[in-house]
C-alpha cells in the first residue's frame, strides 16, 4: 500500500511538474554573458531554490563557486543511523542555436504528440523536475524533517560551459557534499520506457592543431602543384585518425575493447543518430562498443577560408579542433600524448606543426555492486514495470570523476529523464512526461528504502 501511496502521489504532482518545468523553460538561462545577460541565470537559481525549500529541503540557498556561477546548496540532515543522498542536477542549458529549426519556440514549453517542448526540457530541467516531484511525492515538505534519509540538493549553474566551478568547489569543500549516495540526474534511459542506469562515461582528450606551409597565402595558379598548401596537409593528416573501416587509428591506442552491458541494435542506433539514407556505419565493433567502450576522434571545427568568399590562392597556415574521446581504463594524458605524437609523426612534406592541448578529463566506472546500486534497481523496476539495465556514455562529467575521487566510498548512480528522442542540445529538444514521472517515482521509492542502509 506505500508503494501505491507513492506512485498516487507522484502521478498527482505532475500538473505541479509541468508548471516547474513551464517556469524554467521560460527563463533563458545560458551560462554564457556574450549570449544572454547572467541576470537570467540568478532567475532560475532563485527559482530551483525557492521550489526546493518549498520541497522540504533545509537551508536552501545560494552558494558562489569559484568560476562565478551560483550554485543552489539546501540540506536536511538525516534520521539517526540513516545515510544521506547527495542529489545533483544543472540548471543552466545551451543556447537555442538554430531558433528557426524549432517548431515552437524555445523557451516556451509546448505541448505536442505527448512529448514537452522546449530548450532544457530534458537537459536539464526536467531532471530538476523529476528530483522535486520526488521530494515532494515524500512528503519532506510537510514536517521538518520529513524525509526518511539525510538529502543534501546541489544544482549547479554552468555545467553546458564546462568552467569546473563545482568541481573545484568539491576540491576546496569537500565536507559540503559528502554523501553515502550520489544520486546524478544528468543522463536517461536507453529508450523511452527502459529503465536505465549510465555505469560508464568516456573521457575527453583535446588538442587544437596548427599546421603552416608558405609566409603568406600565394596565387594557386602560379604556384600551385610544387607548392604545399597547409590545408590539404591538414586534411592529410587528420585523415590518418581512422583506418579504412572507420575504426580509431591513433598509433598507441587500443581500439578492440569490448562491452558487456545493454546491446544497442543498428537500425535504433541510426534512427538515433538521424544518419541519411545509404551512408554506413563505420567501425569493426558493435555499436555498443564503438560507442561506449573504444576510443573516437572527431574534427570539432577547422580554421580555413569560407566557400564564399574566397580567392584562388594557397593557403598558408590551418588549424584544426581535434576531440578524442577515450573510454574507461584509458589515461586522458597518456591518449593525449599518443594523439600529439601521431599528429607529428603524420605531417607531410616537411610542414611545421604546432599542437596545444585543449581540455583533458579522466573516463568515468560507477561500482555496480554496493547496496543502493541494488535498492535504485529494485526501485527503478517498481517504477518502469521493467528490468533495469546498464548502459554507457559517450559523453563526458568530469564532475563524477571529482566526486568519485574526493567521495571513494559512495556510490554514484547516473540515471535521469533523458532519451534519444530528446534531442538534447539539438533544435526542438524535448521530454516524455511520463519519464519524469517513472524517474521521480523511482527516486522516491529508492529513498523510501535507503533509510535502513548503513551509514
Amino acid at each position: 500500500m506505500a508503494r501505491q501511496a507513492l506512485r498516487e502521489s507522484v502521478a498527482g504532482l505532475m500538473p505541479q511538474a509541468w508548471e516547474d518545468l513551464q517556469r524554467l523553460v521560460a527563463i533563458e538561462s545560458v551560462a554564457d554573458p556574450q549570449q544572454y545577460p547572467p541576470q537570467r541565470c540568478l532567475e532560475a537559481a532563485e527559482y530551483v531554490r525557492e521550489a526546493a525549500s518549498g520541497a522540504g529541503i533545509e537551508q536552501c540557498r545560494l552558494l558562489d563557486m569559484p568560476d562565478g556561477h551560483p550554485a543552489v546548496f539546501g540540506h536536511t540532515p538525516a534520521p539517526a543511523g540513516a545515510p544521506t543522498v547527495l542529489l545533483y542536477c544543472h540548471y543552466d542549458v545551451q543556447p537555442p542555436l538554430e531558433e528557426h529549426a524549432w517548431l515552437s519556440p524555445p523557451f516556451q514549453l509546448t505541448q505536442r504528440d505527448g512529448r514537452w517542448y522546449g530548450r532544457g526540457a530534458a537537459d536539464c530541467k526536467g531532471n530538476v523536475v523529476a528530483h522535486l516531484t520526488a521530494l515532494r511525492a515524500l512528503g519532506g515538505g510537510q514536517r521538518a524533517g520529513g524525509f526518511p534519509v539525510g538529502i543534501k540538493l546541489i544544482a549547479e549553474g554552468a555545467e553546458e560551459q564546462g568552467t569546473g566551478g563545482l568541481e573545484e568547489f568539491v576540491r576546496r569543500q569537500p565536507e559540503m557534499l559528502a554523501a553515502d549516495v550520489v544520486i546524478v540526474l544528468d543522463v536517461g534511459n536507453f529508450a523511452v520506457g527502459v529503465p536505465t542506469v549510465t555505469t560508464s562515461l568516456r573521457g575527453i582528450a583535446s588538442v587544437v592543431v596548427t599546421v603552416r606551409t608558405l609566409q603568406a597565402a600565394m596565387h594557386s595558379g602560379m604556384f600551385g602543384g610544387p607548392a604545399p598548401d597547409a590545408l590539404i596537409a591538414l586534411a592529410r593528416m587528420i585523415a590518418t585518425l581512422h583506418d579504412e573501416q572507420g575504426d580509431t587509428a591513433i598509433r598507441g591506442l587500443a581500439c578492440d575493447q569490448g562491452w558487456s552491458g545493454v546491446d544497442y541494435p543498428q537500425q535504433q542506433f541510426r534512427s538515433d543518430a538521424q544518419m541519411l539514407d545509404g551512408v554506413a556505419l563505420i567501425g569493426s565493433g558493435n555499436v555498443a562498443e564503438m560507442l561506449w567502450a573504444r576510443p573516437s576522434v572527431n574534427v570539432l571545427g577547422i580554421d580555413c577560408p569560407a566557400v564564399a568568399g574566397s580567392t584562388a590562392s594557397l593557403q598558408p597556415q590551418a588549424r584544426a579542433r581535434v576531440s578524442l574521446r577515450v573510454p574507461p581504463g584509458m589515461d586522458p594524458l597518456g591518449a593525449q600524448d599518443a594523439l600529439v605524437a601521431h599528429l607529428k609523426a603524420v605531417a607531410p612534406w616537411g610542414a611545421q606543426v604546432e599542437i596545444d592541448r585543449d581540455m583533458v578529463a579522466a573516463p568515468f566506472a560507477a561500482r555496480i555492486d554496493g547496496p543502493a546500486y541494488e535498492r535504485m534497481g529494485q526501485a527503478m523496476e517498481l517504477a518502469f514495470g521493467a528490468q533495469m539495465t546498464t548502459a554507457g556514455e559517450g559523453g563526458s562529467i568530469p564532475l563524477c570523476i571529482v566526486l568519485q575521487e574526493t567521495y571513494p566510498e559512495a556510490e554514484i548512480i547516473l540515471m535521469g529523464v533523458e532519451e534519444p528522442q530528446c534531442l538534447i542540445h539539438a533544435a526542438n529538444e524535448s521530454v516524455d512526461p511520463r519519464e519524469i514521472e517513472r524517474v521521480a517515482l523511482a527516486e522516491a521509492l529508492f529513498l523510501r528504502s535507503c533509510a535502513d542502509l548503513r551509514r
